[in-house]
């Protein structure tokens, strides 16, 4: 499948950018998202009426997107500008509450938010290790065990957890309010938390979600991959308008040779970053999505490292202030490898469907 803007994804797209690049201004951007809560209700109220987040769901589910191509559009656009709001919680959620049949009004209007916890710190990513049990109890269940790693659950309303019920992960619908969550800021500006449940009432949504969780990981990977892209795309505009002005023994250093092929090279790298997620992207729905999606993972993990170490390395001591917005992309991108799996796992993901192939 070829990627082509169909035209509600190019307005959607030109909208966004407008709309973030006005108020993520690349010499502010994500310098605001270092504490508690690292989220602006006020944004995320106007970003879901561009229709940012019904774009992350079908229309049989109330959206008018929900594919791998609208996914790409809507996180390319968030890394341009360092978006800290927790839309990645709202993508995974979005997909598994399609699964489930599950009303999503309140999600895709913006007026509750959702985070998705599935890793644990014994089980960061397997689903059949995971040790969160879940327990009949009167009319429904309550959850026991601890979720790490939690993007978005600092700020979230409602949490939908897999847990262990009769051997099986199932899926949960668990209020906010019923459990005890630690939230964090993390490197980048972005939030997260760890959550514990303690016999916490909990909303059965599927039974057996083991293909549920694994489509939604898979397009929670697949939203990181597009958002690297775009991470990558603004560091190396900044970086090449470093090199057209900054000037050393009286002329710009983009007149050296040497800096013109490792600016070259960068661009060689985001140009097949956004190859392999437009395919990982065409195979979301498809039976080999998983092995697309690791090789996308995998390929932008290295991709994206590189980008910001060569870019910080062109810049010099600069890029490694506060001040200069070299530095918050560069850990934007490198806590975009550790998200949902980094280069190795993901690595380990495809040798393995290989060797079973």
């Amino acid at each position: 499948m070829d990627f082509n803007l169909t035209e509600d994804r190019r307005m959607l797209q030109d909208s966004l950018t407008r709309y973030l690049g006005d108020k993520y201004p690349v010499d502010h951007r994500n310098k605001v998202a270092y504490a508690l809560p690292c989220h602006d209700p006020a944004k995320w109220t106007e970003m879901a009426e561009l229709g940012a987040l019904f774009a992350l769901a079908p229309e049989d589910a109330g959206g008018f997107g929900g594919t791998g191509f609208d996914l790409m559009v809507v996180f390319e656009a968030l890394g341009r500008a360092l978006n800290p709001e927790p839309m990645l919680g709202a993508a995974m959620a979005s997909r598994l509450m399609t699964k489930a049949g599950a009303d999503q009004e309140a999600l895709l209007s913006g007026a509750m938010k959702y985070a998705v916890a599935v890793g644990e710190v014994e089980a960061p990513y397997e689903l059949d290790q995971i040790a969160c049990t879940a327990t009949a109890k009167g009319d429904g269940h309550v959850l026991s065990g601890r979720k790490s790693s939690v993007y978005g659950g600092q700020a979230a309303d409602v949490i939908l957890v897999a847990a262990m019920l009769d051997g099986k992960p199932a899926l949960f619908e668990v209020q906010a309010s019923d459990a005890q969550i630690a939230g964090y800021p993390m490197m980048d500006g972005g939030g997260a938390a760890e959550v514990l449940l303690d016999d916490t009432p909990a909303k059965l949504l599927l039974a057996d979600a083991s293909d549920a969780l694994s489509d939604a990981l898979n397009a929670g990977a697949l939203a990181l991959c597009a958002e690297a892209v775009g991470v990558m795309e603004v560091t190396h505009d900044i970086t090449l308008d470093y090199l057209r002005t900054r000037k050393q023994f009286g002329v710009p250093i983009g007149k050296f040779q040497v800096l013109q092929h490792r600016a070259v090279d960068m661009l060689t790298e985001i140009e097949q970053s956004r190859s392999i997620t437009i395919k990982a992207a065409s195979e979301l729905e498809g039976p080999d999505a998983s092995r697309f999606v690791s090789m996308a993972k995998n390929l932008i993990g290295r991709a994206a490292r590189l980008v910001a170490e060569e870019s910080i390395q062109m810049h010099g001591g600069i890029a490694m202030t506060w001040e200069y917005p070299v530095s918050h992309y560069a850990k934007r991108l490198v806590m975009l490898d550790a998200q949902l799996g980094d280069t190795d796992y993901h690595l380990s993901r495809v040798m393995a469907g290989l060797q079973a192939a």
